[in-house]
């Protein structure tokens, strides 16, 4: 028996992408910055587990956070350009949910 081995590239992005939430928080954030309301209202997600994921995204350099010094502080999210280029991973996933799968 042959053993395979997954491409580590590819089982990382998985292990990013394969978060709950993360694919919806991205397809959210492909429509341009948003603050944190905004993508909290966009789905039934908990404040916190929100935040987790915005963290997680940042660290990966897939969403940036930016405060803007104003009062009250405006803090917007926004995909960076490793970020945006998950758009066509995103849409094919659509695409294939909308082919594919039944609600």
């Amino acid at each position: 028996m042959t053993k395979t081995t997954i491409c580590p590239y590819f089982e990382k992005g998985m292990q990013i992408l394969s978060k709950r939430w993360t694919g919806l928080i991205v397809s959210q954030m492909l429509n341009g910055p948003q603050r944190f309301c905004n993508i909290e209202s966009s789905f039934p997600i908990s404040g916190r587990i929100l935040s987790e994921r915005l963290k997680d995204l940042e660290q990966e350099g897939i969403v940036k956070r930016e405060v803007y010094p104003e009062t009250p502080v405006r803090i917007e999210y926004s995909l960076t350009e490793k970020g945006i280029a998950l758009a066509p991973v995103i849409k094919e996933i659509q695409n294939w949910s909308t082919e594919w799968m039944e609600i």
